[in-house]
Parts: structure tokens; sequence; C-alpha cells
């Protein structure tokens, strides 16, 4: 299994975080990774992407020119994802802040209210994680067990007082597809 993935956002949206997690969550089940965080100069609503690669086998090129699978997390993101997605490539779209639908019928669309979801935990902006989860269960690149050991792993000390809000974040997300 090798799954070539695209996240797409603004700055301050978890975007560079999500492709960490991503792929820190892929290393913790044995599998190879990459990860390619881009982001503008800006602190907050610059362009924000991340390309990450997640396989069962040995990655020959970091480089993800066409991938299997994007986020779209706002508006402006959209037309780049669809762009370079691969024929027949899955395409998840954050629809609590992405109104418009991709002009593509080769493409498999799913949509998911991140924001509206990370709200009922209280904090939109764990709209990331709900991402994460629902992306997971879509590609099958993640396994998703011992979230809470993994994330203790991840994030320093001062930061796991919310490690519970992100696994319950991730777990709706994936129960929502």
């Amino acid at each position: 299994m090798t799954e070539k993935s695209f996240f797409a956002g603004f700055g301050g949206q978890g975007i560079i975080s999500l492709g960490q997690i991503w792929v820190y969550c892929a290393m913790q089940e044995g599998k190879n990774v990459t990860c390619f965080p881009f982001y503008g100069a800006e602190k907050r609503g610059g362009i924000a992407r991340t390309s990450v690669i997640v396989s069962d086998e040995e990655i020959a090129s970091p480089l993800v020119t066409v991938p299997d699978s994007v986020l779209v997390m706002n508006p402006d993101s959209l037309p780049l994802c669809e762009g370079m997605l691969k024929p027949g490539g899955l395409m998840l779209i954050n629809a609590s802040l992405v109104k418009e639908e991709p002009q593509r019928g080769d493409i498999q669309v799913v949509r998911i209210q991140a924001q509206h979801k990370a709200e009922q935990l209280g904090n939109s902006r764990f709209a990331n994680m709900v991402a994460l989860g629902a992306m997971a269960k879509l590609t099958g690149a993640l396994n998703l067990t011992n979230l809470e050991s993994i994330l203790k792993k991840f994030f320093p000390l001062d930061k796991h007082r919310f490690i519970s809000l992100n696994v319950d974040a991730i777990q709706l997300g994936y129960e929502a597809v």
C-alpha cells in the first residue's frame, strides 16, 4: 500500500500539524513516510500545504505531484487540488468553508462539515483533526490504533491537556464518513 496525499488550506487551520501528525502516526505503525510542508510568510491567513506519502514499501521519490487523495480545507485550495488530483482520486472537502463543487467528474468527492463537527467538541481549531480522521478512514492509510499513546509521544508535555480532544476529533471525523 502506498498513499500519496496533499493537504491544503490557509495558515491557522493546522494543515502543517495535520501532515506531521499523519506521518507520525504512520511511523508508529511501522510504515515508511515522507512529509513536505509549505506555507506562506504570513503568520495566519496565508497558504498552507503539506504533501505526504505513507507506504508499506520503500519510497523511491518523496515528491507528490499527482496525489491519490487531497484535502481541501478552504475555497482557495479547491482549484489547486482539483488540478493535481489523479483521475479516480479522492477529494475530501471541508464543507463548512468550501461551498463550491469541483468541476471534474472523474474523481471521488466526499464532503465533511469539519469546522462544524469541531465546534461540537467546543473548539473549531480541531477541524484539522476531524479531517485527519475522515482521511484515514477513506484512504485506509492509517489504522489509528493507540492514538492517545501516539499523540503523547508527538506533543510536548504542555500540550498533553489537548490530547483527549484531539482523539475525540479524530474519532468524530472517522465516524462521519
